[in-house]
């Protein structure tokens, strides 16, 4: 199953589509529009070793999808910190902040352990400043109408799932426009759909923004949990994860690095290109095997 995500990886570095992107953090990137992998659950679970994966994580994280939850406290308190920048820059911005602490700068870490134990430590503070908008969690389980009422989009698909199994309408989205200039983070796994067909599901994700070394891998691992989950609430079988991607992307990194790249991609891909195919084999650094 690794191989997909490594001729992906490929793919984004040797590609006449993919191209050299500025970014609103800073850190520009190589970029493909445009891809999708398929994973055979059935075959097994696609956790790759190509990087750690930290399962604890994903299993908590998905947990919080689940509940509905978009305050941090549950993962501090799991000792998962994968929200921890996000939601301190939200309180940084909700209190007009921002300005006040560089971004990775020796002041901002130490108030951000600080934050965060009081997330951990003062029930009041993280009540107060432990949510993260409507993310994830809100839309899934706690979409808000116009009218003020709250669709559980999750509860509904599940019941589709075992009563309307043939539906097309198998659909829960992430991207609230009203809601995503209110969020720490617009979702980047925007929307998934749901497919039964001979007695197996299949899950189809759409993913808008795709950080190929940390995030992906997080990603492939999630979303085949929730297809493990979904389909055991309807006693089917596993059929496939098929995700589907928008902005996939490797970061280059700040300054004169990325200027590198910038300036020598087409050149980072001609040998990219020569060393991908078979009979080169042999010469294809350790990162890009395929065998």
């Amino acid at each position: 199953m690794a191989k997909q995500y490594l001729n992906h990886s490929v793919e984004i570095l040797s590609s006449a589509e993919s191209h050299y992107k500025s970014n609103r953090t800073g850190i520009d990137s190589i970029s493909l529009f445009g891809y999708q992998n398929q994973y055979n659950l059935s075959e097994g679970f696609p956790l790759l070793t190509t990087k750690r994966v930290p399962i604890k994580a994903i299993t908590h994280e998905l947990i919080w999808f689940l509940r509905g939850d978009t305050n941090i406290k549950y993962l501090v308190d799991n000792d998962v910190h994968i929200w921890d920048d996000n939601s301190f820059q939200h309180y940084l911005k909700a209190q007009n902040l921002e300005g006040d602490l560089a971004k990775y700068s020796d002041g901002w870490i130490k108030a951000k352990q600080e934050f965060i134990e009081n997330i951990k430590e003062n029930s009041e503070f993280s009540k107060r400043y432990g949510n993260l908008g409507d993310i994830y969690g809100a839309q899934w389980r706690k979409w808000k109408t116009s009218e003020g009422k709250e669709i559980d989009q999750l509860g509904d698909i599940v019941e589709m799932i075992q009563n309307k199994p043939s539906s097309r309408r198998i659909i829960v989205s992430a991207w609230n426009p009203e809601e995503v200039p209110n969020m720490a983070l617009p979702p980047c796994h925007t929307l998934y759909h749901i497919n039964v067909a001979d007695g197996k599901l299949d899950l189809q994700l759409y993913q808008r923004s795709c950080d190929m070394f940390l995030g992906v891998p997080f990603n492939i691992a999630s979303y085949a949990m929730l297809t493990q989950i979904l389909a055991q609430q309807a006693n089917l079988k596993l059929g496939r994860f098929i995700h589907t991607f928008g902005d996939s992307h490797f970061y280059c990194g700040e300054g004169n690095r990325g200027k590198w790249y910038e300036n020598n991609l087409e050149k980072l891909k001609e040998k990219v290109r020569v060393v991908r195919d078979s009979e080169n084999i042999s010469k294809i650094p350790r990162c890009f095997r395929l065998d």
